[in-house]
Order: structure tokens, then C-alpha cells, then sequence
């Protein structure tokens, strides 16, 4: 036997390491066969020799020259003890677990359930280009087609608003951030899925091109990109936009591709530092629990415009279906399914919370997460929000009903945006529907910051779905934001982009979503946990 040099521990013949502190015993060879030749032989030195001082963090250098991180197991036993805890405290009852979280600092309990939350990763910023693509195939007679794509916008933080209703502190207005660039589109048609007949660049500074003055193609196609008129048929008629007027003979096919460029950027509107990554833009002037304001606070905002805009009870009647039953209203907060489900989202708020905007409108964002699942094969007529609620599913478009049916019960304003959403390799888009909604600061927050009442407010994308609260990310492709509308024109020429000859067998495909080329990202990536937010 002998003694560890370092801690006085008794070891024995063959050890290379003391099982009391870890640390090696240099000199001393490991092959127990060597060991005994040399004890025979009476030169088995067993006197220990000192290794080298740890050169950084505990990395030492043995008697054969290898380092070694003498502190590496301890690390590790650390780290598993750590989990282990974590694991044990997230197993306990749930009064267990509150009554530990009493005695704990306020943070931890937030710390401690977003360790093992699941989570969605997108990039903080993205440069793109994305084609959207439609294929017309004519029959034998001649046919015809009518195509409008909308030209998409600069999108800023500030959406929608003007310069007298932003966000000022004092004299100095709010920073915007632009949460989508437009940087280029471009129009190609072909005849068949490989030769390009015509490439036309299409301004992107707002200037317009009349039917009078279309393009007429090599084939006999018409290309123009007019002002905005909802009811002319010539003109854009939701927004923005480049028309064609396809003309097919007997057989032919058409395909239209139209390319648009853009810079999208991450921005945040919630202030929540435990949940934002601290690079995302627009963290520090958000609106969460504590500086939000109440459902009366809207109508002092923005002078109620958006109060007045995007609170209607009922809104965007569907009509008929071809089997001739009524489909009812795609927003509907007058709905029993709705009302009473919003009565259940209130009843679960703290008293001091009843009547605040931010916390009824997360509650309904985290109802919808637990009690509606995702539908990938949704009917083709999209469900209403009572029919979502009663379902307990739907897609993209339908939990955005349920969303926006539940916020009008209060009076929140709700809107529709449209445009496409990438997976996070850019690989695979898809048509998407979210919504924007508006949440007014406190009036003492304000008052204490000297910002005027009318400008203290945030319009917000809200996308349930994707769990993306108060969150804008760069694979969100923006076509058009919903705008005020008393009729609901828009949102019906929206969803009817133009028509073709049926009659005549002509056949028109879905738009197909594609990304052109390499996608530039920009300033890493950030994790998003899908994790209900503590209103208590």
C-alpha cells in the first residue's frame, strides 16, 4: 500500500488514479504484468512523483506527457446531479412543485419548465427568393385565363399605421424595422416546364402599367401591372399586383412564374426576456403582462380605427357551398361555442387580471395550443372558428378564425395577413394564413414614458399554429395584410385571384411555392419554446 501525494488517502499497488480526489498517480504503469517483472526484479520504483500543475482549467500533464482534464468527471457528475434534480423536481406533485416555487426566486420557476419544452428554430434573418408558380392546360377548343399575384409589400413594425399614430416617446418617434424588404420581382412564362418564351422585370418603386398599355408576349399572352380598383376587372383589385390575360389554343399550356425577391427579418413585439433571444429585434419597447393596458384602452388608440376596423361580431360571410349549404361566417364571436369558450379562458385569470388585453388574448393563443390539434387533411371549405373550437382541430386558416373569433368577444382587434411558409431549410412552402392583432400599453406606462395615449399601442402577428406569439420570423413570406374593408370585397377577391375557361376544359393548378437558388441567412439562428405563459 501507500499514500496518495496530494490528499494523504491509502492506495494500492497498480493504482494510476486515487479513488478519494480523482487525481493521477504519475509513474505507476497500468499493465499489471510489467509491474510484477519489475518488482521481481527489484526495480519496480514505487515512490510517487508529483504530475505537473494544472496549466488551465484542471489540464494536466502526466509523467508520459499526455494531458489530461483531471476536472472533466467532475464536470460531468455535476451536470448529470443538476439533471438529475431537475428531472426529480419536475416529477413532484404539482403542490410539491408550488410550494418550492414560493421559496424560489420568481425566475426559476419560468427557468425550470422552459428546460424541457419543446421548441421551433428559425433563422434571425434571410435573404430569398421565392417562385410561386401556376400551369394552365387547355383542352381541345381555345380557352382563356385570367390570373392576378400580388406584388408584395414593404412590410414595417408599425404596419398600417401613419405618421401620426406611431409609437413616440415624447418628440422622438419609435424605431421601425422593416419585416420584410422587397428586392427584386421578375415574371417568366413558358410553354412547357423547360424553355422560357418571355422574362419581364416588373418595377418595384409603385409605378404602374394600364391594360391599354399591356405587354403582349411572344405568345400572344398579356402582361400589365395596374393602379388598385376592388371593382374593376382590369385593375388590382386587393392590392398591388401583375395581371394576366392568357390566351390558349386547343392544347396548349401555359405556366406562369413569378418571382419575388426578398429580405426578411425576425422582430418581436412581446417583451419577455426569459422567452426572446435577446438578438431579435423590437424586444425592448414590446407589450406583455404587466405594461398592458385593458379592453377599454383600445378605443382611446390609433383614435379606435382599429377598434372600429376589426371588432365586427360576424365578419366575412362565406355564402353558399356547392351542396348548397349555408357555410356561415368565417369569424364569429356571437357564436355560442365561442362565447362560452371564452368565458372558460376568462374564468382561468387571476381576478387582477380579468380585464387585461395581453392576458386574455395569450390565454386564448394557449387554449388553442392545448385543446386544438393541427388538421393536415382540413376539408377543403375552411371551418369557421365555432366549427374549429367544436372540432377540436384545424388548419392554419381555422385556428386563425378560432383566434380572431375569440378576441372579438372582447372587443380585441383581429386581422387576417396571407402569404407562404417555409420549413426551416427553405426546402418545402406551403400557402399560410396567421393574424395581426392590437394591444394597447397602460395608461400609466405611457403617461410615465410622456408617450401619447393615441400612439401607445403595438399591432402584433400572431400565428397560433406555429406558436409564434407576437413574433414575426423570416420564413414567413408576407403577401397581403388585411385592410379595412365593410363589405369584405377584398378578402373575397383575395381568395379569388382570378378565373379561366371551365367551359372550354380548361384546368388550372394549385400555385406551387418553390425557393429559387441559395437562401442567405443572417445573424444565426434562435429557439422558440412551445410552452404556455404563466398569467398568475
Amino acid at each position: 500500500m501507500g499514500t496518495c501525494p496530494y490528499c494523504q488517502s491509502v492506495t494500492y499497488t497498480g493504482d494510476t488514479i486515487c479513488y478519494s480526489c480523482g487525481r493521477i498517480l504519475a509513474n505507476i504503469r497500468s499493465n499489471k504484468f510489467a509491474m510484477e517483472q519489475q518488482f521481481h526484479k527489484g526495480s519496480l520504483d514505487t515512490t510517487y512523483k508529483m504530475t505537473k500543475s494544472p496549466t488551465a482549467g484542471g489540464v494536466v500533464q502526466t509523467h508520459t506527457g499526455r494531458r489530461v482534464d483531471i476536472m472533466k468527471n467532475r464536470r460531468n457528475k455535476t451536470r448529470h446531479l443538476v439533471l438529475l434534480v431537475l428531472v426529480t423536481f419536475i416529477m413532484l406533485a404539482p403542490q410539491v412543485r408550488e410550494n418550492v416555487f414560493e421559496k424560489w426566486a420568481p425566475g426559476l420557476k419560468e427557468y425550470i419548465m422552459l428546460l424541457p419544452a419543446e421548441f421551433h428554430i428559425y433563422p434571425n434573418e434571410a435573404v430569398f427568393t421565392l417562385d410561386r408558380t401556376v400551369e394552365f392546360t387547355n383542352a381541345a377548343q381555345r380557352g382563356w385565363a385570367y390570373e392576378d399575384i400580388l406584388i408584395p409589400l414593404d412590410v414595417e413594425s408599425l404596419v398600417g399605421e401613419s405618421s401620426d399614430f406611431k409609437y413616440t416617446n415624447g418628440d422622438s418617434p419609435r424605431p421601425t424595422e422593416t419585416l420584410q424588404e422587397l428586392i427584386a420581382v421578375n415574371v417568366v412564362l413558358k410553354s412547357n416546364d423547360q424553355v422560357v418564351d418571355d422574362f419581364i422585370e416588373i418595377p418595384i418603386n409603385g409605378s404602374t402599367l394600364s391594360y391599354a398599355d399591356r405587354i403582349t408576349t411572344s405568345k400572344g399572352h398579356h402582361v400589365w401591372w395596374p393602379g388598385f380598383d376592388s371593382s374593376d376587372n382590369q385593375s388590382c383589385r386587393v392590392s398591388q399586383c401583375v395581371k394576366f390575360e392568357l390566351n390558349l389554343d386547343p392544347g396548349e399550356k401555359a405556366v406562369v412564374s413569378f418571382q419575388a425577391t426578398v429580405k426578411s427579418t425576425s422582430y418581436s413585439w412581446w417583451d419577455k426576456s426569459s422567452r426572446v433571444d435577446s438578438r431579435i429585434a423590437g424586444i425592448d419597447g414590446g407589450i406583455n403582462l404587466e405594461n398592458s393596458g385593458t379592453f377599454e384602452d383600445l378605443l382611446s388608440r390609433n383614435d379606435g380605427h382599429k377598434s372600429r376596423d376589426f371588432t365586427d361580431g360576424t365578419w366575412f360571410d362565406r355564402g353558399v357551398d356547392n351542396d348548397g349549404v349555408y357555410r356561415g361566417y368565417a369569424i364569429n364571436s356571437q357564436h355560442e361555442q365561442v362565447t362560452q369558450t371564452a368565458e372558460l379562458i376568462s374564468a382561468g385569470l387571476p381576478e387582477n387580471q380579468k380585464d387585461n388585453a395581453y392576458a386574455y388574448s395569450r390565454a386564448a393563443f394557449d387554449y388553442l395550443h392545448e385543446h386544438v390539434s393541427y388538421d393536415k387533411n382540413a376539408p377543403l371549405t375552411a371551418r369557421s372558428g365555432p366549427e374549429c373550437l367544436e372540432a377540436k382541430t384545424g388548419d392554419c386558416d381555422e385556428q386563425t378564425n378560432a383566434f380572431l373569433s375569440l378576441l372579438r368577444v372582447k372587443n380585441i382587434p383581429g386581422w387576417y395577413v396571407f402569404g407562404a411558409l417555409a420549413d426551416m431549410e427553405y426546402n418545402v412552402w406551403e400557402g399560410h394564413g396567421w393574424g395581426y392583432i392590437q394591444l394597447p400599453m397602460s395608461d400609466s406606462w405611457c403617461e410615465s414614458r410622456d408617450i401619447s395615449l393615441n400612439s401607445c399601442f403595438v399591432d402584433a402577428s400572431v400565428d397560433v399554429v406555429n406558436n409564434k406569439w407576437l413574433l414575426h420570423t423570416p420564413n414567413a413570406f408576407i403577401s397581403w395584410i388585411e385592410q379595412p374593408d365593410s363589405t369584405g370585397t377584398l378578402l373575397s377577391n383575395y381568395y379569388s385571384p382570378g378565373q379561366f375557361s371551365k367551359s372550354t376544359g380548361t384546368v388550372r393548378t394549385p400555385p406551387l411555392y418553390t425557393t429559387l437558388g441559395e437562401v442567405d441567412l443572417i445573424g444565426g439562428k434562435y429557439q422558440v419554446k412551445i410552452l404556455e405563459e404563466d398569467l398568475g
